[in-house]
């Protein structure tokens, strides 16, 4: 009888996903709308609504950090209809920052794939006196607790990445937290904060004016959108490697057959000139997995983000 079950449910899995989608598919944006997980969303919609004949539609929910996004979308029906582009802080971030959170990202979630990495870059005033990252070091590590910093707020990865960066160079500087990306451009660029960690898309035309320096990117590999600015990992910081990996998920228990059909839908995309070029131009570098890569990716976030909250020392409300 066991065998007879597995043998229906099998029959009944593969039906289902040779009819996916059966209706339009939700693709849930856990951010507002212009953040990087919606502008992706809508180029990788249209090209999956192409690929299926049905359409695929962002809804934005934003919300805590992504937590209001992920919470819907675990709680959602396993039929591939409902599927999630979250980020490294919903996926992540919100895990090492709250033990109180109510979905797990390995437990709670189908890991479809990874689609792109969002790097930061390190941003100086135009009055600090430092050309390089060693003399923006040197300049700190002689004025401890006088240099300051800004983020997009307390726990952001802006944050996170500055805390690590800090303790790693041995750094002692004043974190200012603002409301969002935009605002801690505004305030590097007046000088009211010296340095911060920023999105590039946020600070290249002001970096292209001469209106702000940059010391360093936060990933393993250099920009392309940036080629002339080292890693932080070239200039001694071996293994440093941060930045907000935007992925697909779907809730736990999604037939293997619809994860398959949407990784293959996926890949081709990503891999078409027209979106590449798009994702290039907002500076976001390629980072498509199949689940087995992304799950191990998540492992590896989740414990780089707890270390980061620990170094950072940042308490939940």
């Amino acid at each position: 009888m066991k065998l007879l079950l597995l043998a229906l449910m099998w029959i009944a899995s593969g039906c289902l996903a040779q009819d996916y989608p059966a209706k339009s598919v939700r693709l849930i944006a856990a951010a507002a709308p212009g953040g990087n997980p919606d502008v992706l969303g809508r180029m990788l919609a249209a090209k999956l609504s192409e690929s299926f004949g049905r359409p695929f539609v962002v809804e934005n929910v934003p919300g805590a950090g992504g937590v209001v996004a992920a919470e819907l979308v675990a709680r959602s029906a396993a039929d591939g209809h409902v599927l999630m582009l979250g980020d490294s802080g919903a996926m992540a971030i919100n895990i090492a920052l709250n033990p109180r959170i109510t979905y797990h990202p390995l437990k709670d979630f189908t890991l479809i794939t990874a689609l792109a990495a969002v790097p930061t870059v390190l941003v100086a005033a135009p009055s600090v006196p430092a050309s390089t990252l060693n003399d923006f070091i040197a300049l700190a590590k002689s004025r401890p607790g006088q240099l300051s910093y800004g983020s997009a707020g307390n726990g952001s990865v802006h944050h996170l990445t500055m805390a690590v960066f800090a303790s790693r160079a041995g750094l002692d500087m004043l974190h200012v937290p603002y409301k969002g990306g935009s605002a801690l451009v505004a305030a590097a660029l007046s000088g009211e904060v010296q340095a911060g960690w920023s999105g590039i898309p946020n600070v290249l035309p002001h970096i292209r004016a001469g209106k702000l320096k940059v010391y360093a990117i936060s990933t393993a590999q250099r920009s392309g959108t940036l080629p002339e600015v080292p890693t932080a990992a070239e200039l001694g910081f071996a293994g440093f490697d941060i930045a907000t990996v935007i992925g697909l998920q779907a809730p736990a228990g999604t037939p293997r057959e619809i994860v398959s059909r949407l990784q293959s839908a996926v890949a081709k995309a990503l891999r078409e000139r027209e979106l590449a070029e798009r994702m290039a131009k907002l500076a976001m570098e390629l980072r498509e997995a199949g689940t087995e890569d992304y799950v191990r990716f998540v492992k590896e976030d989740l414990e780089r983000y707890a270390a980061a909250v620990k170094t950072a020392g940042v308490k939940h409300d």
